[in-house]
């Protein structure tokens, strides 16, 4: 697998930890799908808060360019 220099970081682009926003960034998406994405996790699946929060814990600031 091909790494193409990029890493998984929460963004600087962030509502609440920048989780979404980093993962949308890393994965070419528009954050505010990977935003849309996490809410109905939450709603219909109940795993999505748990999740965030270990992300949030485990996923590195985003480092200065």
């Amino acid at each position: 697998m091909e790494n193409n220099g990029k890493r998984l970081t929460r963004s600087k682009d962030k509502m609440i930890g920048g989780v979404c926003a980093g993962l949308g960034e890393y994965l070419g998406l528009d954050p505010t799908i990977v935003r849309v994405v996490w809410v109905l996790m939450v709603l219909f699946a109940g795993f999505g808060i748990l999740l965030y929060i270990i992300l949030w814990l485990v996923m590195p600031k985003p480092t200065v360019d």
